[in-house]
């Protein structure tokens, strides 16, 4: 049996903001309430980044705790990868920032943009580069300060999204090359341009010239991610000869609490065995997954040989599932 290098979790980390805006307060705020909100996408909070809290900030909080969980120090890191919608600066990216302040010196780190599919596409890079033998270590981040680019004055967006950061400390380990391996054992990525303006930011650098704010065709957004995830996640399982049904965890991007349940329901997964924490963060585009991941680890209900199956979609469309033995 041959073996292979396979990318394996050390440590988990986290960070919210310390400000909780409730949907009674949003309801003070636009035309919307409480009910509304619960009904239509099972939100009960989110958390808000504070004046002056970068996203490089709860990067670097989340990092650490990771690093701290895994036993290891930020010397140790030589790849370092932020997957971001809404970086400190246009450039450098926010990794580098995050690399400045962690303290670790020279390594690769970069920042990986596909919206609310971005962790999965970044774990995805990751562990590309630890199996082809390009670093040893690596912190891979989500991290996002979405409440800075929200129209608060369009309640069908603004009561949506959240702040906040998880991360996942990875190492390459020898494995058997089997599906009884630790770490990340499958994965598959896709995007689709055509659907470019179903779910975007109405500015940039070259178009505009400013940050612009978030803009949501919802109804087309449902549709596509309730086909797309589905579909995806049956690829990844079948390259690894299993079915949905048979995986520990189904840890969704936690974008719309229908669009969990239905997807949860197509893939013959049993809801005890979702990972669901919309309710208290809202969506937090690519700090959902490493959230969730977290969430469920300091419950203790995620253990080590658990099989976990996390699924993404954001902007572009861009999205994609990836199977990990924690």
């Amino acid at each position: 049996m041959s073996s292979c290098v396979r990318a394996v979790v050390r440590g988990v980390g986290a960070r919210l903001p310390e400000r909780i805006v409730t949907n009674d307060e949003l309801s003070e705020r636009v035309d919307t309430s409480d009910r509304w909100i619960r009904e239509r996408t099972g939100i009960h909070q989110r958390h808000i980044a504070a004046e002056g809290e970068l996203t490089s900030d709860l990067a670097v909080a989340a990092a650490r705790r990771a690093l701290e969980r895994a036993g290891r120090r930020p010397e140790d890191v030589d790849l370092l990868l932020v997957a971001t919608s809404t970086p400190d600066n246009t450039f450098p990216a926010t990794a580098t920032a995050v690399q400045r302040k962690l303290g670790i010196g020279p390594a690769m780190a970069f920042d990986m943009q596909a919206v609310c599919a971005g962790y999965v596409y970044a774990l995805t890079m990751a562990e590309a580069l630890l199996c082809c033998g390009r670093a040893r270590r690596a912190l891979v981040i989500g991290a996002e300060t979405f409440s800075r680019i929200l129209d608060w004055e369009d309640r069908a967006t603004c009561v949506l999204f959240g702040d906040g950061a998880g991360a996942l400390l990875l190492e390459a380990e020898e494995g058997t090359g089997t599906m009884l391996d630790r770490g990340i054992l499958a994965a598959t990525l896709s995007a689709d341009g055509r659907h470019y303006e179903h779910l975007y930011v109405d500015g940039g650098p070259s178009s505009s010239g400013t940050v612009g704010h978030l803009r949501m065709n919802g109804r087309e957004v449902f549709r596509h991610a309730v086909a797309v995830l589905v579909s995806s996640a049956h690829r990844a399982c079948a390259d690894l000869g299993i079915t949905p049904a048979e995986i520990d965890w189904f840890v969704p991007h936690q974008a719309n609490r229908r669009i969990i349940e239905a997807v949860a329901k197509r893939l013959e997964i049993p809801a005890e065995r979702v990972v669901a924490t919309v309710d208290r963060h809202a969506n937090t585009s690519a700090a959902s997954i490493p959230l969730a991941l977290e969430h469920a680890w300091r419950e203790g209900r995620l253990r080590p040989g658990d099989l976990v199956l996390a699924s993404a979609i954001g902007g572009g469309f861009a999205w994609g599932s990836l199977l990990l033995r924690w």
